[in-house]
Parts: C-alpha cells; sequence; structure tokens
C-alpha cells in the first residue's frame, strides 16, 4: 500500500503542475534531454519507449527519429499530462506514430523483448530508492536483447559540492516542490545488469547531470 499511495500523490501533484511544467521546468531541462536523446540515437524502424514523458517534449523528437516505419510509446503517472502531451504529438502531426498510456512504470504493460530503446530524463531520480532496481529490471525484460537505454538524470557524488549539499537539503526540506534527488546513476544502470555505452556529464547552475547510454546485453 505505502507504493500505491506514494504513486497517487506523485500523480495528483504532477496533475496539479501540468499546465505550468514547461513554463517552470521546460526551458531549463530541454538541452539535457536533448543530450540525452543525441547520444540514444534512435533510428527510422524503431520501437522506442519513453517513461515519465511529461508535456511530451522528447516524444515528438522520438516519434520524427524514428519515423513512420517505426513506433513511439511513451507511459507516465500524470492523467493531466497525458492530456498535454496527446495535445502536443498532435500538434506536431504525428498522433499515429505515437501510444501514450497513464500508468505505473515498476509494472510496465508490454511484452518481452519488445522495445529496441527506452528513454528517461530527469524520470529515474523521481523512484524511491527500493523501485529504482524494479524499475530498471522492467527496461530489461521489455528490451530486445543488445537494446538501448537512454538515462537523464541529476548525479549524486561521493565528495559533493556545497551546491550539491544545498540542493539535497531541498529536496529534503520541500519534496513536493523539488521533487529530483541526485543519484549514483550510472552504479544503479550497472548493477541492474546493463552494459555503459557512454556517460556524460553536464552542468545545470552548479549541479551534475547525468547522460547515460546503455546497453541490454542479454535480455531477460
Amino acid at each position: 500500500m505505502e507504493h500505491n499511495d506514494r504513486a497517487e500523490q506523485a500523480r495528483q501533484s504532477y496533475n496539479r503542475m501540468s499546465r505550468w511544467y514547461d513554463v517552470i521546468s521546460g526551458p531549463f531541462g530541454q538541452k539535457y534531454t536533448d543530450a540525452g536523446l543525441q547520444q540514444l540515437a534512435p533510428q527510422p524502424g524503431e520501437k522506442a519507449l519513453e517513461i515519465g514523458y511529461g508535456t511530451g517534449y522528447a516524444l515528438v523528437s522520438l516519434a520524427k527519429a524514428v519515423g513512420q516505419s517505426g513506433k513511439v510509446h511513451g507511459i507516465d503517472i500524470s492523467d493531466k499530462m497525458k492530456e498535454i502531451a496527446q495535445h502536443r504529438v498532435r500538434k506536431a502531426g504525428l498522433l499515429e506514430q505515437v501510444e501514450l498510456v497513464r500508468g505505473d512504470a515498476t509494472k510496465l504493460p508490454y511484452a518481452e523483448n519488445f522495445f529496441d530503446l527506452i528513454h528517461m530524463s530527469f524520470t529515474l531520480e523521481l523512484f524511491p530508492d527500493k523501485l529504482i532496481p524494479v524499475l530498471l529490471q522492467e527496461c530489461r525484460r521489455v528490451l530486445r536483447p543488445g537494446g538501448r537505454l537512454g538515462v537523464v538524470a541529476m548525479s549524486n557524488k561521493s565528495k559533493p559540492t556545497w551546491m550539491l549539499r544545498l540542493y539535497n537539503w531541498s529536496h529534503k526540506a520541500f519534496p513536493a516542490y523539488v521533487d529530483c534527488r541526485p543519484i549514483f546513476a550510472a552504479k544503479l544502470i550497472e548493477q541492474a545488469g546493463f552494459a555503459i555505452i557512454n556517460d556524460k556529464e553536464m552542468n545545470m547552475w552548479g549541479l551534475p547531470v547525468t547522460v547515460i547510454a546503455a546497453q541490454n546485453p542479454e535480455g531477460l
């Protein structure tokens, strides 16, 4: 029940902020999302999944990259975000190439070996520590052998800077407003059985952001 309660709280929180999400977060996060997509390198004809698609910014880029011969799926916890993302995709003329659902990413509603690639941008760090391995195993399950996982996440450090310490304090003090938290993303991804292909560090106002591309070596 604890996970269900937290998921419902998250759904309500993102529903409330959905109208203003692009104004508040969009301009600051998009260049990191773009870097993640460039590193993931989606190709024509591929089947892609975005976990935590939000207002749909990356969905449009993914749909254009995989083309009419490909397909993009998305899962997000917020029904209001789904409405906004659906509108964005429709406005871009890509509605037939994109299929969106609202749901729990720790229980992905897709078959094994279904996707060529999965993309997450500032999403993995939203999950509780004990659920991140569950989510990553679900990603392995639905990725084909050799499939790619792209993750953009706030990065933790063994020796945090003062800015990182301040941000961590803010997250603990105001979790409803400072929702992302820095994590050791590469370590978590490797522990889940992925092979890291590339791990690029970027900077957001003095905070480290890691852009990771990884491969599912064997599938499950």
